[in-house]
């Protein structure tokens, strides 16, 4: 999902962001409290503004300013009264990834390959690699269940596609707090 520059040098960590829902999505530019962006087929609701409190509580890097590290200061910020479907997400972990610790539960959903622009999805966006992964081995959310399998598929589309842009990707764990409710803190 993301560019080449130290992708092997990049620790794992939890982010956490906000999946936008209908109808409040396409209502989005009408509201100062919603904005949507994409990743890969994730819509991602942010807040409006990056302000100068956030920078401790986000990713300080390319492509990565809405997502936050801090699931309260998150929770924080949005309004009340508002249905999330929040995610937590682990770029390239080297095995399953902890559950947050936090007061929501959250469940794996599985694993995303996306290039490192974070544009595409190398497993549903990009006509398919069959010499590496077949279309069957994704779940029904176009995932891959296991963390090792999608280690192995990165592995394979860098080494058999070394100029394909889209097989430059990061693995990523997705999480989904399991209530869609008003999360409030």
């Amino acid at each position: 999902m993301l560019q080449a520059r130290s992708v092997l040098a990049l620790t794992p960590f939890a982010l956490f962001l906000l999946a936008a829902l209908s109808p409040q999505a396409a209502n989005a530019q009408n509201n100062p409290a919603e904005l949507t962006v994409e990743l890969g087929d994730v819509s991602l609701t942010k807040l409006p503004f990056i302000m100068a409190e956030y920078w401790p509580h986000i990713v300080n890097e390319d492509f990565m300013l809405n997502f936050f590290v801090d699931l309260e200061f998150l929770l924080g910020e949005l309004p009340d009264g508002v249905e999330r479907n929040l995610l937590c997400v682990f770029r390239n972990p080297v095995s399953e990834p902890p559950l947050p610790g936090a007061s929501l539960n959250f469940e794996i959903l599985g694993y995303d390959l996306v290039d490192v622009q974070a544009s595409a999805s190398a497993l549903t966006n990009c006509g398919g690699f069959p010499e590496v992964f077949e279309n069957s081995e994704l779940s029904s959310k176009g995932l891959l269940t296991s963390c090792s399998r999608a280690l192995e598929v990165q592995s394979e589309l860098r080494r058999r596609y070394p100029e394909e842009a889209h097989a430059n990707c990061h693995v990523w764990a997705i999480l989904r707090a399991q209530s869609r409710t008003s999360f409030s803190t």
